[in-house]
């Protein structure tokens, strides 16, 4: 039987650079092992269809679906690069349970920065009323407990040199 693949989780709140930092571990990743691939959370609504919303609890089945396709990636040998928010505590305990190789970052980035990096303005809409079920506003998320790496996104680095540094210290075999 051939050895699991990894999975490489980067979570945090939209904005956060989840799919850019991941975008950039994946392409180091894919230079030295092929058998990897890169879901974000718009790649995985695609796949499963986009049937579901936003509440809490559509979030909470996206992120367990997520969670279960990760698995069986991993489990056929595949590295996977998985870039959702996904704070929900069930998520991150069954990803813990279920997942040999899980390497969860999160992407921690002041409330501020995320706001002003706001291209789809998800966050002003959210705070004046406009629109509802956005995780760090009106939807509580958890924070990983014990994540492998805490980054904290706030520009200091470019998300070339965050994602190099993670996967010398990750991804690298």
């Amino acid at each position: 039987m051939e050895a699991p693949g990894r999975v490489f989780w980067f979570t945090g709140l939209a904005g956060a650079g989840k799919t850019t930092i991941g975008r950039n571990f994946f392409a180091l990743l894919r230079s030295e092992n092929p058998a990897a691939i890169f879901l974000d959370g718009d790649i995985l609504r695609n796949v499963f269809g986009n049937d579901l919303g936003h509440a809490r609890a559509d979030r909470l089945v996206s992120a367990m679906r997520n969670s279960r396709l990760c698995k069986v990636l991993a489990d056929q040998g595949i590295d996977v690069v998985c870039a959702t928010i996904s704070l929900f505590r069930e998520c991150q305990e069954w990803n813990r349970r279920n997942i040999e190789g899980l390497h969860e970052i999160y992407l921690r980035v002041p409330m501020d920065i995320l706001i002003k990096r706001d291209q789809k303005q998800l966050y002003s809409r959210a705070t004046r009323g406009e629109i509802k079920d956005v995780m760090g506003v009106d939807l509580a998320a958890d924070e990983p407990l014990a994540p492998e790496a805490i980054v904290v996104n706030d520009g200091t680095h470019s998300p070339q040199e965050i994602a190099a540094s993670l996967y010398l210290k990750f991804g690298k075999r």
